[in-house]
């Protein structure tokens, strides 16, 4: 029977409608990174360096929320290697998650491994990172993820945006300066230059040819993401002349709010708009350390140039006024700033009632060390345990059943508890070893209080949970108070990220749900502290049913 016009425009409005609300299948990012050493001069040095395809920094990869990636990874090197990818969550698949003897064995030298992940709710700066030794020195760049395509950010467009990684330069080998230190029982030498992209910029020696510039045109808006890549220094960056209106952290969408100057620790992502509305010139980016503890660090300043389009070369850059570098008070106010953005499309689901309740205090130490030449040596632990890795990977023995390569008894509290903020201590009140985990119940919510101790000397200690957001619900100068301190937390639009710095002699408070299952790393993102063993992990056991559980592993895992 022939259909009348009506029904066949009703039928064919039914087609369209079905076509449109078919998932729209993602699409599927491919890279190869092959791991090489390459010959590279900053400074007045050239030296070889491990790299990823011959560059330093490595790669970018491009990315939109919803999109599977492909990572094939060959490693050419003389040392063994693992890819993090750092504040990508990996929904039940920790296999891709990329550190060492925790979610995966290395990938040997000769070998490869492709790291298979899909990005869901997630966009914006976050970036990968060598997960072995100290070779993220030199092993990392920048994942950007766009949103979905229809999406818009939550800001204004900008004209353009670059990726600016913040990161260290060593002279000497990095791999044979931590060996020397470990047979001294002392820190290795602290890096020779701060770098902008990889360039030290004018200030430094032999670095004419080493600077990173970037043109802008009067009157636009540029988006500018920055990354820590440095591996043990908390950076303030500035650029002269410009305020800088902070819009994201940690690939989160932020309560937009302007600043002079940003203070970024090591792991974290900030993104920023700038306008280029000065006086046409030379202007420079600039980086240097903060660091407000009674240590003694390099204050060497990296600068990259900001150029307006027209202006020749030979023109002299204005340098910003950065915090010095001991500025507690810009730190602890610029932080305070910081809010998830908390819209209608970008929540900030906060848990309100907790399961379970966590204290771990971070602290330094000095045991005794035989084969070191000064009979002792440097330690950290986590709640007086200092971390012992395994000669496996924890998931494997976790998602196996092997036994005996960890326990699931690390301390909810303190075994010790003290005045952890007071007066110097030299004791390590029984430090013991061990590789000891957490275990979480699915989907149970958890409170974790980070807290510095004065035990050899306070410290701001970034905090990285691998797997996982979390939201910064509190932060305070000296000892968490559990009966006064949570009456303050922020329980509305806390900031939600990925690494978090621990101020000095203080505490921050942290707030997740535990709803992706696996063995997820936790550890301080300064390579010196976590490398003297202040890490641990949390197993977080399977939910009900398959999609609930963690992923099978593939095929092609390294093995030990």
């Amino acid at each position: 029977m022939a259909l009348t016009k009506r029904a066949f425009y009703f039928l064919f409005s039914c087609l369209i409608l079905f076509i449109i609300s078919l998932p729209v299948e993602a699409d599927v990012k491919k890279y190869q990174f092959d791991i090489q050493v390459k010959n590279v001069s900053r400074l007045c040095h050239a030296k070889p360096i491990v790299t990823v395809n011959g560059r330093f920094p490595g790669p970018t990869i491009y990315a939109r929320e919803g999109d599977r990636v492909l990572i094939n990874v060959t490693n050419h090197a003389q040392y063994n290697m693992s890819i993090h990818w750092h504040g990508l969550k990996q929904f039940r698949n920790g296999w891709a998650d990329g550190p060492a003897y925790i979610t995966q064995c290395p990938i040997k030298t000769g070998n490869s491994y492709t790291y298979d992940f899909n990005i869901t709710g997630q966009r914006g700066t976050l970036w990968w990172h060598a997960h072995i030794f100290w070779l993220r020195a030199t092993v990392y760049g920048a994942i950007v993820i766009m949103p979905q395509l229809g999406t818009p950010f939550p800001f204004p467009q900008p004209e353009r945006e670059e990726v600016l990684l913040l990161g260290e330069w060593w002279n000497n080998d990095v791999e044979q300066l931590v060996n020397q230190g470990n047979k001294l029982g002392l820190p290795p030498n602290a890096s020779d230059a701060h770098t902008i992209n990889g360039k030290p910029g004018p200030l430094f020696p032999c670095s004419e040819k080493h600077t990173f510039a970037m043109e802008v045109e009067q009157g636009k808006t540029y988006l500018l993401r920055i990354i820590n890549a440095a591996l043990n220094d908390e950076l303030f960056f500035a650029v002269a002349g410009h305020n800088l209106t902070v819009v994201e952290i940690d690939a989160v969408y932020t309560k937009p709010f302007t600043t002079q100057a940003i203070l970024i620790a090591p792991g974290q992502t900030t993104s920023v708009l700038i306008q280029a509305t000065q006086s046409p010139g030379r202007y420079f980016m600039a980086a240097r350390p903060f660091m407000d503890a009674p240590i003694s660090i390099d204050n060497k300043t990296a600068t990259a140039i900001l150029q307006y389009k027209g202006i020749p070369n030979t023109i002299l850059p204005i340098l910003p006024q950065l915090p010095s570098p001991n500025d507690t008070a810009f730190a602890l106010d610029y932080n305070s700033k910081l809010r998830s953005l908390n819209s209608k499309q970008f929540p900030a689901n906060v848990p309100l009632k907790v399961d379970r309740h966590l204290l771990f205090t971070a602290g330094l130490g000095i045991n005794a060390c035989p084969s070191c030449l000064n009979g002792t040596k440097l330690t950290a632990s986590l709640n007086n345990i200092t971390f012992v890795m395994p000669q496996i990977g924890l998931l494997q023995a976790h998602y196996f059943k092997i036994k005996g390569v960890f326990r699931t008894d690390f301390p909810d509290n303190p075994p010790t508890p003290f005045n952890y903020t007071g007066a110097p201590l030299t004791a390590n009140l029984g430090t013991t070893l061990g590789t000891r985990l957490s275990k979480i119940a699915y989907n149970s919510t958890v409170q974790l209080v980070l807290q510095d101790t004065n035990l050899l000397t306070v410290e701001s200690h970034p905090f990285h949970l691998h797997g996982y957001n979390f939201f910064v619900v509190g932060t305070g100068i000296g000892n968490f108070d559990p009966k006064k301190d949570p009456a303050k937390f922020n329980l509305v639009d806390p900031p939600e990220r990925n690494t978090v710095g621990v101020p000095t002699g203080g505490w921050t408070a942290v707030r997740f749900r535990a709803d992706n299952p696996g063995v997820w790393f936790m550890h301080c993102h300064l390579e010196l502290h976590t490398s003297w063993g202040l890490k641990t992990a949390f197993v977080v056991e399977n939910g009900n049913g398959p999609d609930e559980s963690v992923l099978p592993p593939p095929q092609d895992l390294p093995l030990c």
